[in-house]
């Protein structure tokens, strides 16, 4: 009898489950973005929610809530309610990288997080004020040698994908350049624009308007080939054999959100990421759009967890 009820109330589980998701979205659904506003993180995920409002006819609200290399905004979507009104546009090193950073953490991404889809990758881009002297990127490596400690770069935050793609870079380099970390990137590339620091390595979607004006110079793409945008611009690899430094955009929700929930948006989600204008948005940004499954997403993070944490060692990158 105890047997019979316990499959009864498993199948009223399962029904109502079903019945919730086949209703979701029934009210607004917000996206936290862990970054200031303008920035690339920002800008992917403002043209996903303007695609999904129109999928699910209810808004979807962006909500920024910077700091911490993005770990004030991945806390606070890992400790909303589990329901699926609230959904989180990481970058790929706040679920990578920022538990092997920072010492103290009030939730572990592996277990407070779960994967939706991978919504777009694309390549950094290392830019400098159009007054300064180095005009290539062996200019720079060349000028930073000759006075290390002196020159700066800023970025989004400790952790974050435009810190982490400037420590790769100046590892391999092998360059002792100052970091100065931001809010988010656009705060970042607003004073290289301003000369009031010497470089950063921003997301290409956040730069490549700046560069096109002229106010911004690129130096390289981090990127293994040149970038189709961009196209006089050359790799960092011309310079540096070998390097490489890809950046990527993944939506979330907080864990124990319904796995039918999970599915719809990603099934909605890869849909329009698949359309022949969402492909040509992102091209624009220098991006190539993903949706790749939740499993998928969850065998990325994994992988390039252990591959960050070897990198964050070396480099003895660390919060207290």
């Amino acid at each position: 009898m105890k047997q019979f009820k316990a499959f009864t109330a498993f199948l009223l589980v399962l029904a109502c489950s079903g019945a919730w998701a086949q209703g979701y979205p029934s009210k607004p659904v917000r996206i936290i973005v862990p970054f200031s506003p303008g920035g690339a993180t920002d800008i992917v995920t403002r043209l996903v929610a303007q695609k999904l409002t129109d999928v699910w006819g209810q808004s979807v609200i962006v909500e920024n809530r910077a700091g911490a290399g993005g770990n004030i905004g991945a806390e606070a979507a890992a400790n909303s309610t589990p329901d699926g009104y609230t959904l989180f546009m990481t970058s790929g090193s706040i679920v990578t990288a920022n538990q092997h950073i920072y010492k103290k953490m009030a939730f572990d991404p592996a277990k407070a997080l779960v994967p939706i889809t991978n919504v777009a990758s694309g390549p950094q881009i290392i830019v400098v004020n159009p007054s300064s002297p180095a005009k290539t990127l062996k200019q720079f490596i060349d000028s930073a040698r000759a006075q290390p400690g002196v020159l700066n770069y800023g970025h989004a935050g400790i952790g974050s994908q435009t810190h982490l793609a400037a420590e790769n870079f100046l590892y391999t380099a092998n360059l002792n350049i100052t970091s100065i970390p931001y809010k988010g990137e656009n705060p970042a590339i607003t004073d290289v624009v301003a000369n009031q620091i010497n470089m950063s390595t921003a997301n290409i979607a956040a730069a490549i308007g700046l560069v096109s004006q002229g106010k911004l110079r690129a130096l390289a793409v981090t990127g293994k080939q040149r970038s189709p945008q961009l196209p006089d611009v050359p790799a960092v690899a011309e310079t540096l054999p070998g390097f490489e430094n890809v950046g990527w955009f993944g939506l979330m929700a907080p864990a124990g959100t319904p796995k039918e929930i999970i599915d719809k948006v990603h099934r909605d989600t890869a849909k329009l990421l698949d359309s022949t204008e969402m492909r040509a948005r992102f091209y624009v940004l220098g991006m190539v759009p993903v949706g790749n499954t939740p499993a998928q997403l969850a065998d990325a993070i994994r992988d390039e967890t252990a591959r960050w944490a070897k990198i964050v060692r070396e480099r003895k990158i660390v919060v207290n």
